[in-house]
């Protein structure tokens, strides 16, 4: 019955690294509809645009998607490489040193950023436009964290993506 347990376990954290290959490419392909940075007087004479605003929802939704995978899969991991689990600043902490992420206040910063997004309607296209050129800069640190986990879980674990139907996205990411 452990055996079991521990299989489904597995299984699981191998369906969140695939889902965290899958967010990160997705976030990758609605980032690169836009020149960045945006500019708040460009953002302003384009605020009618469906697509573009659109595209911009895509990004909020797709970088709290790809942070929130990213969450789950390491607090699995480090369940799993039997580390402490009961707070997530100790996982955030375990996934420093272990070169996961760079630092907890990195982490913090992209939580921080998010947010402000889940709960501003903001109609100042200057907020608006630091908003997302805030979410751009720190995508790059969910991307970096996204593939030192993969390789993380592969090496530590011995734990892999379950499908590799986005692994080649998510590696054209880092090309």
């Amino acid at each position: 019955m452990t055996h079991d347990i521990l299989d489904e376990q597995q299984r699981h954290l191998a369906q969140l690294l695939e889902a965290i290959q899958r967010c990160a490419w997705f976030l990758h392909e609605s980032e690169a509809k836009i020149d960045w940075p945006i500019d708040p007087e460009w953002l302003a004479e384009h605020k009618k645009n469906v697509d573009l605003f659109e595209t911009l929802a895509a990004i909020n939704e797709r970088f709290a998607k790809l942070q929130d995978s990213l969450a789950s899969a390491m607090r699995h991991g480090a369940l799993l490489a039997g580390e402490a689990t009961e707070s997530f600043l100790k996982v955030l902490a375990f996934f420093e040193k272990q070169g996961v992420i760079d630092a907890t206040s990195d982490w913090q910063r992209c939580r921080a950023v998010r947010n402000m997004a889940a709960h501003e309607y903001a109609t100042n296209y200057a907020e608006i436009a630091e908003h997302f050129n805030l979410l751009h800069e720190l995508s790059a640190t969910l991307f970096h964290a996204s593939r030192r986990l993969v390789g993380w879980s592969i090496e530590q674990l011995g734990i892999t993506p379950a499908s590799q139907d986005f692994s080649a996205e998510f590696d054209h990411i880092f090309a």
